[in-house]
């Protein structure tokens, strides 16, 4: 028999981060763009303040306990503050993602059954086209000042000037609902991904450790992946938690814009999905600029062109990739050296590094099994279904009575992985898209991170399609570089040195590659476009 323990039972709470922060670094800054408005900046302290508006604001249009919130917003400073006033009076605040298809997103708000709905300036055309469908909306705030908001819509500034800057923020369990994520839905209506208090300051505070994003109160950090994805992938959380100086983008991120940022700000450390930083480093190559203070990089969505990192390496930035999804908060590996690593020379320890999406982190257990469920072996050859378990991770779907885990509680993400002597894990593919070629795997993925390489690719995109003989045959979707000249003999040659010669695509087209709502190439759109150029 157990011994009970004699400590405080005090549940984990989201506001307790910010009201840490306001406390601990009441001086540090936040800095925003905004739409079509003057730049933002004050510190945690307000931030604070204003948060307690916010909630006194929403509980004045009857907003309670248990109720939906959902938001149409960028990475600014407002949004930000609903990240804490929301769930900190105990409602759930559902990240709509303006990307989605309108179906896709009406389905989300009134799955949510969200009763306030609060938008960016530059997100009212879509709000229009939706308005009459969603169906428990009550209010419509625009998260703007009030001169700016447009007509018929209760501006954010007017709404919270008046109200109280403190806030009796109530206590409640930390198994309580906080935040809704929505998958992006390629096929069939999205699901709904309930995060609670515990698995976000959880997660929160395991994003800051030195093995995953290695925060301190010195760093200044631009989140570049969308406060709607995922929430940033933690990182108003992580950050807040370590006192970072915050620097939110808005809606921009092309290269001149973000090198603005990163120039007068300051930042050390950014995030985002590869066709970014594609653009960044395109832009600094063009106009002979260098990062000046970014030392940093995280990359995920997909997995990383070696080129990129190379690159990066270069302008003595570093580069590390992270995997997750939404079912996972999303924090799953993220690629941090070992000593183990460093051991094998800096060549060998960065080609590791480069090469895969991250090692294990306290809190979630990684694993591979074979087509019966069997673990395979942790060789870096064996390659088999990604599943994942831990106090982030979706035990079922909003909504749903069902348990989206086995009896043993793994949730299978629907990678392929390999899991190497490290705990480095590697994904090869998604099970939809490996491409099986007279019998043979190829995998897409590799395919294309060589591809992204090429001079002039800003992005590749690898899909397997009937042939006659062989059951599957890859084909390459090519966008270029504003700018660049490239034909397919260019690129055949360019694979032809760093791929076995069996894996060259029969088919290299050039065009603009679709993307899902959250960023990642849609090879579902791909697929069905192309699905018979082989044939006959």
């Amino acid at each position: 028999m157990t011994v009970a323990g004699l400590m405080q039972q005090r549940d984990l709470a989201i506001i307790d981060i910010i009201r840490f922060a306001a406390a601990a670094h009441p001086t540090r800054e936040i800095v925003s763009r905004n739409v079509d408005e003057p730049l933002w900046r004050y510190d945690y302290a307000r931030c604070f303040t204003r948060v307690a508006q916010a909630a006194n604001m929403l509980a004045a249009h009857g907003v309670k306990s248990g109720d939906r919130v959902s938001s149409l917003a960028w990475n600014a400073h407002r949004h930000f503050e609903l990240f804490f006033a929301v769930p900190g009076i105990g409602a759930v605040l559902h990240t709509a993602n303006p990307r989605l298809p309108d179906e896709h997103l009406i389905f989300t708000i009134n799955h949510a059954a969200s009763r306030v709905l609060l938008l960016d300036r530059n997100m009212a055309e879509i709000v229009e086209r939706i308005r009459d469908r969603l169906e428990t909306v009550e209010h419509v705030i625009m998260l703007s000042d009030a001169e700016r908001s447009l007509p018929g819509y209760t501006g954010y500034e007017q709404a919270i000037a008046d109200q109280p800057k403190i806030f009796e923020w109530p206590r409640f369990s930390e198994n309580s609902g906080a935040f809704l994520c929505y998958t992006s839905g390629t096929t069939g209506d999205p699901k709904g991904v309930l995060y609670s208090h515990r698995s976000v300051v959880l997660h929160g505070m395991a994003g800051g450790l030195s093995g995953a994003m290695g925060f301190s109160a010195f760093d200044v950090v631009m989140p570049c992946q969308s406060l709607y994805h995922a929430t940033a992938w933690g990182l108003p959380f992580a950050g807040a938690i370590n006192g970072v100086k915050f620097v939110l983008p808005c809606d921009k991120y092309d290269g001149a814009s973000l090198q603005e940022l990163i120039s007068s700000e300051g930042v050390t450390f950014s995030g985002g999905v590869p066709t970014i930083w594609t653009m960044y480093l395109d832009h600094l190559a063009r106009t002979g600029g260098n990062p000046e203070t970014l030392k940093r990089v995280i990359i995920g969505g997909s997995a990383v062109p070696r080129d990129m990192a190379v690159a990066f390496d270069r302008l003595g930035v570093t580069v590390q990739q992270i995997w997750g999804m939404t079912e996972t908060s999303p924090l799953g590996v993220v690629s941090t050296p070992t000593p183990a690593l460093a051991e094998l020379g800096r060549d060998d320890e960065q080609e590791q590094i480069w090469t895969r999406q991250g090692r294990m982190q306290f809190g979630i257990e990684i694993e591979i099994v074979d087509e019966d469920g069997a673990p395979l072996p942790h060789d870096g050859e064996a390659s088999g279904a990604l599943l994942v378990r831990g106090p982030w991770v979706l035990e079922r779907y909003f909504r749903s009575d069902v348990s989206a885990c086995d009896a043993d509680g793994w949730f299978d993400t629907g990678d392929i992985a390999t899991i190497d002597r490290f705990g480095f894990m590697r994904i090869t593919d998604r099970k939809k898209d490996v491409i099986k070629s007279g019998g043979e795997w190829i995998s897409s993925i590799d395919l294309e991170n060589a591809a992204a390489g090429c001079p002039g690719v800003k992005v590749a995109a690898v899909v397997g399609v009937h042939h006659p003989k062989w059951e599957e045959r890859p084909i390459l979707l090519v966008e270029p570089l504003e700018g660049a000249d490239l034909t397919e003999s260019a690129i055949t040659d360019y694979l032809a040195s760093r791929i076995a010669k069996w894996w060259l695509p029969d088919r290299i087209l050039f065009g603009p590659v679709p993307m899902t709502a959250t960023g990642k190439i849609d090879k579902k759109v791909i697929r069905d476009a192309h699905r018979d150029i082989l044939r006959g």
